[in-house]
């Protein structure tokens, strides 16, 4: 009788234990991606120089032409 009690606890035990290491690694990765968000969001608002005009611009604004940064069409029709 007591074997069975204390089988019964070792498998609760086991089972809560699995379900704790679980969760801890949930939070972890939602804590990662919410990381990787923002370091997104930061290089989103990196300001770089156009190669024309020399002007800064927004990354996430700029045109990638031949290796080189633009502000604008215009600028990218310069070179051309």
């Amino acid at each position: 009788m007591i074997l069975k009690i204390l089988v019964i606890a070792g498998i609760i035990a086991l089972l809560y234990f699995i379900y704790k290491k679980n969760k801890a690694a949930a939070l972890n990765s939602k804590k990662e991606a919410k990381e990787e968000k923002q370091k997104e969001k930061e290089r989103a608002n990196e300001m770089i120089e156009c190669s024309t005009c020399k002007i800064y611009c927004e990354l996430n604004d700029a045109l990638l032409s031949n290796g080189k940064y633009y502000c604008s069409k215009e600028c990218v029709k310069k070179i051309k």
